[in-house]
C-alpha cells in the first residue's frame, strides 16, 4: 500500500496501459476495430487509429467501464488498492476519509469495481459444487414509535409493515486437485432460493456432482447432475455429501453485512455478492495480485449500468442477476 502511494502519475498511467494491452507490452491498440497502428496526439494522452475506415480518438479507458474518468490514475489506483485491500469490504465513506473524494464518487466508484468482478460469470464450472441460499435484507426498515400492548396489535403491525427480503444464491466449487485452479464461486440474487436454479444450470456443467441441503427447491436439480443431498436436521456432514464450502462464503456474507455495509437492499445486493465471491474466490491471491487482476477486470469491462447514476439517466434493475 505504501509503495502505491508514492505512486507517480506516469508511474500509474503506465500500469494501466500495461494491464489493459498486456500482449502488446502497453501499447495501444484500438478498442474498434484492433488495429496496432496509430498516431500520437501530443500531451493528451490519447492516439488515433490510422485505419481511414475507423479514425477512432482513444484514450488507455476508453470502451471501458472506467470511460469518462475524472480521477487522475495515481488516484483511482490509489481507491483500487484501498478496496481490494479490505477484506471484508470497503464502506463508501471509509473511501471518503481516505482518499478525499466526495461520497457520489465514491458509492459509483465501488460498485464500477464490483460490476468488473463478475466479468468473468460466463465460465463453466466443473468439478465438485456447493450450492446453497442465504436470506439478505432482513433488517424491518420501518418499527414502531411507541410500545405496542397486547399480541393481536403487534400481529397486525408485522402484517402492515413486512420484512423486506430476498435471496443471495452461492454456487462454489470445492478445491481442484490440481493446486494452479483456483475453485470459483458464483453469486445471483434472486426473489427466493428457487429462482437460483435456472442460474445454476447455466453456470455448472451438467452431470458433474453436486452437494444441496434437503429443500425442496433444489429437487429439480436432480434432473441434471448427480445431487448429494445432506440434512441440516441431524447434520451438517455425514461423509457423503456436505455443504461447508458454500456455508463459508455465507460467514463472510454475514460479517461483511454485519460489520461494514450494515444492510444489502435489493437495488444492490447482487452486486454485494460479486464482490464477496470476488474475494472469497481469491482470498489466498496477495494483495498486489489482487490489484492487478481487479485493473484488468475493469480494463476488459464494458460501460457500466452505473454511469450517469446522479444524473438518472440509467435505472438499475430490481434484482442484478
Amino acid at each position: 500500500m505504501r509503495d502505491i502511494m508514492r505512486m507517480s502519475e506516469d508511474d500509474a498511467y503506465e500500469r494501466f496501459k500495461l494491464l489493459r494491452w498486456p500482449e502488446t507490452k502497453g501499447e495501444p491498440i484500438c478498442p474498434d476495430c484492433g488495429s496496432r497502428d496509430h498516431y500520437a496526439l501530443a500531451d493528451r494522452r490519447k492516439w488515433m487509429c490510422k485505419k481511414n475506415s475507423c479514425r477512432l480518438q482513444y484514450s488507455v479507458t476508453s470502451k471501458t467501464i472506467l470511460a469518462s474518468r475524472k480521477l487522475l490514475f495515481r488516484d483511482l489506483i490509489g481507491a483500487i488498492a484501498i478496496f481490494v485491500n479490505g477484506v471484508m469490504g470497503v464502506a463508501a465513506c471509509r473511501m471518503i476519509r481516505e482518499m478525499g473524494l466526495s461520497y457520489k464518487t465514491a458509492f459509483v466508484l465501488q460498485h464500477k469495481f464490483r460490476e468488473s468482478m463478475a466479468i468473468d460469470y460466463d465460465e463453466i464450472l466443473d468439478g465438485t459444487v456447493e450450492v446453497d441460499g442465504a436470506f439478505i435484507g432482513t433488517r424491518r426498515h420501518r418499527f414502531p414509535n411507541k410500545r405496542i400492548e397486547g399480541e393481536k396489535e403487534f400481529d397486525e403491525f408485522l402484517k402492515k409493515h413486512p420484512k423486506k427480503q430476498s435471496s443471495l444464491v452461492v454456487v462454489r466449487e470445492r478445491p481442484h486437485t490440481d493446486p494452479t485452479r483456483v475453485a470459483r464461486v458464483r453469486t445471483v440474487h434472486v426473489e427466493n432460493e428457487g429462482a437460483g436454479i435456472p442460474f445454476a444450470r447455466q453456470v455448472v456443467k451438467r452431470g458433474v456432482e453436486m452437494h444441496a441441503d434437503f429443500g425442496l427447491q433444489w429437487e429439480p436439480l436432480n434432473l441434471y447432475y448427480d445431487m448429494k443431498r445432506i440434512n441440516h436436521s441431524e447434520s451438517y456432514s455425514d461423509g457423503i455429501a456436505c455443504t461447508n464450502f458454500a456455508e463459508s462464503f455465507f460467514s463472510r456474507l454475514r460479517c461483511a453485512e454485519r460489520g461494514v455495509y450494515r444492510n444489502f437492499t435489493k437495488s444492490y445486493a447482487g452486486r454485494y455478492g460479486w464482490e464477496l465471491a470476488w474475494r472469497e474466490e481469491n482470498s489466498r491471491v496477495s494483495n498486489s495480485r489482487q490489484l492487478d487482476m481487479l485493473i484488468s477486470s475493469l480494463m476488459r469491462s464494458p460501460r457500466s449500468s452505473m454511469a450517469g447514476y446522479w444524473q438518472r439517466h440509467k435505472t438499475l434493475a430490481f434484482f442484478n442477476t
